[in-house]
């Protein structure tokens, strides 16, 4: 039986690679992105999701759909040396603080800081975090306590709990001048998600890290883009977004005009004409592919921009497939009494939720 489940999956897997615009062209009516306990065959039809081999086959329909809206994730297995350049150095009580350019592909240099703890005892692997910042002409600085606004210096305060940490620019802020037209990816959401896991690459390759403690952490523009990645790189662990998501209805009644800039998702203005129907994926579905690893969102009911209302409808559809995958635990949602903000007290759960996850002592203050 479990042979066969696999071979299931597999053959609609290939189904769905060779089916371009699958769910536009599909018959009966447009797919609902919050029923996520049915999966559809190639051919249309629905079956119901019973088994997490089942779930497995929906997953692969949702990284397909993520895929039609953003372009599709390249092939990673010719990518070239990350060819890391320390540009400079700051030394701080409890960690180093280098500044760094990485090689995501050819050409293609992203700006990042890297933390690095001290006290560390040789041959001793820590966890690792990958900080992603919120919309800021500083980018990476933002996290890094740099910024006018609080609550936003994770990328410090995870490096001064005991994190190895990697806070990169998304392309066109702080010092990553990306010309978006050069990009080899229709999206900017899909280069940014090319440029970090090619971060959880360089992660995975320090040898103060352990290669199977890495997460993933993001305010806003940096919530979802935690979010994106993870779906994609199962490698990530834990993964926490602030303020980061709602379903696309929900996401000012529907007018997703905001996400169609060429730093996000052009398609969805012009494939899909700024209809919610049509768009090919939906959030319900993006926290649901990370299961059954662990998500912590930070979602505050006087968010004007992330409506709390969308997220309050996608948890209990989400919690039926992180129940299905024996996760529950996994799955944390807060909503503070607060505005599009990361405030302190859940900012500091996230950070135990993390340290639970990833199995970290942590270092330094709480």
């Amino acid at each position: 039986m479990r042979i066969c489940r696999g071979l299931t999956v597999l053959i609609a897997t290939i189904l769905l690679a060779h089916a371009g615009g699958f769910w536009a062209d599909a018959p009966g009516p447009r797919l609902d992105h919050s029923r996520l306990m049915v999966y559809w065959s190639a051919d249309g039809k629905e079956h119901p999701i019973k088994t997490p081999d089942d779930w497995r086959i929906r997953r692969q329909q949702v990284l397909r759909g993520m895929e039609e809206a953003m372009g599709p994730l390249p092939d990673r297995t010719t990518l070239p040396p990350l060819d890391v350049k320390v540009t400079d150095r700051v030394e701080k009580d409890v960690f180093t603080r280098l500044a760094i350019t990485y090689q995501a592909e050819e050409g293609n240099r992203v700006p990042a800081f890297l933390y690095l703890p001290k006290g560390r005892q040789a041959g001793c692997r820590v966890a690792a975090m990958l900080a992603l910042h919120p919309t800021s002409s500083l980018g990476k600085r933002v996290v890094s306590g740099e910024g006018a606004q609080a609550n936003r210096a994770y990328a410090l305060e995870l490096a001064q709990r005991g994190y190895v940490v990697l806070a990169p620019d998304y392309v066109t802020f702080g010092e990553y001048k990306w010309d978006l037209k050069t990009s080899k990816h229709p999206s900017g959401t899909m280069q940014g998600i090319v440029n970090h896991m090619r971060g959880v690459d360089l992660l995975r390759s320090r040898p103060e890290v352990d290669p199977e403690r890495i997460g993933a952490i993001g305010h806003s523009l940096g919530g979802h883009n935690a979010m994106f990645v993870g779906a994609f790189d199962e490698r990530l662990k834990v993964i926490v977004s602030s303020c980061g998501w709602t379903p696309f209805h929900d996401y000012y009644g529907g007018k997703i005009a905001g996400w169609t800039s060429d730093r996000y998702m052009p398609r969805l203005r012009d494939a899909y004409g700024l209809y919610p129907d049509r768009v090919p994926f939906d959030f319900y579905e993006v926290v649901a592919a990370l299961a059954p690893r662990a998500f912590f969102s930070n979602s505050p009911v006087k968010d004007d921009n992330f409506a709390v209302a969308g997220v309050k409808k996608a948890e209990p559809k989400a919690r039926e497939v992180y129940a299905l995958l024996g996760a529950a635990e996994q799955l944390r949602i807060r909503y503070p009494q607060a505005g599009h903000d990361f405030p302190d007290e859940v900012r500091r759960e996230a950070y135990e939720f993390i340290d639970r996850v990833l199995g970290h002592k942590p270092d330094g203050p709480d």
